[in-house]
């Protein structure tokens, strides 16, 4: 399904933090099983992005690189209120950004956008890549 940018941007940021959400899980879910892992380091490793703490810092990342429409659909993202509190794994503003992050990937996703979905994720694992490395 895709829709016109005006019809994607008369939803709810909620409704797209949904579908972005969504959409981050499985890419990251996608690059975890062809590494090859078993289940736990699969579950480990995809935990390891799709967090609020981790989405939050995916945004930070990626930041420097997003247009004006996009930093304005994470904002409106960012600026949405949920009903309930931030999970007790990340502070309120790790989890507003990550309701940012998502409306923006969901924003892309709806609007036909998946290249520009590809270049930010892979800008996002090139980055957590290079931490991993630093790490070990």
């Amino acid at each position: 399904m895709t829709l016109s940018q005006e019809k994607a941007l008369l939803l709810n940021p909620l409704q797209l933090a949904f579908i972005g959400d969504a959409v981050y899980a499985l890419r990251v879910r996608l690059k975890a099983v062809a590494t090859g892992r078993g289940m736990h380091a699969l579950h480990r490793f995809t935990t390891s992005y799709v967090s609020a703490s981790a989405q939050s810092k995916a945004l930070s990342v990626i930041a420097a690189e997003l247009s004006d429409q996009e930093l304005a659909m994470v904002k409106r993202g960012r600026n949405a209120h949920t009903r309930h509190p931030a999970p007790r794994s990340a502070t309120s503003a790790e989890y507003a950004a990550a309701t940012g992050f998502e409306a923006l990937l969901g924003f892309l996703y709806l609007t036909g956008q998946s290249d520009r979905i590809d270049a930010l994720i892979e800008q996002i694992q090139t980055h957590m890549d290079a931490q991993e490395k630093r790490r070990a």
